[in-house]
């Protein structure tokens, strides 16, 4: 393959990553603000985010993963280029130097996008988030998250059970985390830029993004314990957000 069809491969993937995570980011910022227009019960709220991010994640998962492996994060992308360090089809430094930025990229994209749909101003969130709760959740959220997706891919699961499984995971630990769980950086800086149900604060993104890398190591030290062996290469469409 020449160098130019190379790089038009890595345009092409690098797209889908910016526009996974962009539409993501707006599913996650639009439901919120749909559900605080049609609800003044915040738990009805939360559920309603919740099955809007659930369903579309695995919608996104299942159409971009041929694409790019759909990673829509950046610790999904780093945890996968270093356990597949080895293999033949392992990510290069070019290909985690384009997607990450392709992926921060996406999600402020995402939220001022949903921001222009629903006629809200876009701005900094002013909704601290950031205690040592909430942080200890992080860890735990985005670790989960990881293990899921790194698990399959190593059992050599389909697209569609993956998308299935990430989808399910996260409508869950929406519930079952006290951050309602972020899991991602991209995610959490572009839900940075609104002000409103889901935003975060500035002040908490880099505690945030902190757990999150945290939670990824964790995952990478799970994986590497309960999936030891690699018996075929992992195709990269098989990957999650």
């Amino acid at each position: 393959m020449s160098g130019h069809s190379r790089g038009r491969g890595l345009a092409r993937r690098s797209l889908a990553e910016f526009l996974g995570t962009g539409l993501l980011v707006t599913i996650v910022v639009g439901s919120g603000i749909a559900a605080q227009r049609l609800s003044a019960d915040t738990g009805l709220q939360l559920l309603e985010n919740a099955l809007a991010t659930a369903m579309g994640l695995g919608v996104l998962i299942v159409l971009l993963a041929p694409v790019s492996g759909a990673h829509f994060n950046p610790v999904v992308t780093l945890v996968i280029a270093i356990l597949e360090r080895r293999a033949p089809d392992r990510m290069r430094l070019r290909e985690i130097a384009a997607y990450i930025p392709a992926q921060i990229a996406g999600g402020i994209g995402g939220a001022i996008l949903a921001n222009l749909m629903f006629a809200v101003p876009t701005a900094l969130s002013t909704t601290d988030r950031a205690t040592p709760a909430t942080f200890l959740a992080e860890v735990v959220a985005t670790a989960g998250l990881v293990l899921v997706i790194t698990g399959l891919i190593r059992t050599h699961q389909s697209i569609t059970v993956i998308a299935t499984a990430v989808g399910g995971y996260i409508g869950a630990a929406y519930w079952f985390t006290s951050s309602t769980s972020f899991a991602n950086p991209a995610v959490t800086i572009g839900r940075m830029f609104t002000d409103t149900f889901a935003g975060v604060a500035h002040a908490s993104v880099l505690p945030f993004i902190a757990a999150q890398i945290l939670g990824g190591a964790v995952a990478a030290g799970l994986t590497i314990a309960l999936f030891p062996r690699r018996s075929a290469v992992v195709p990269r469409a098989r990957t999650g957000p």
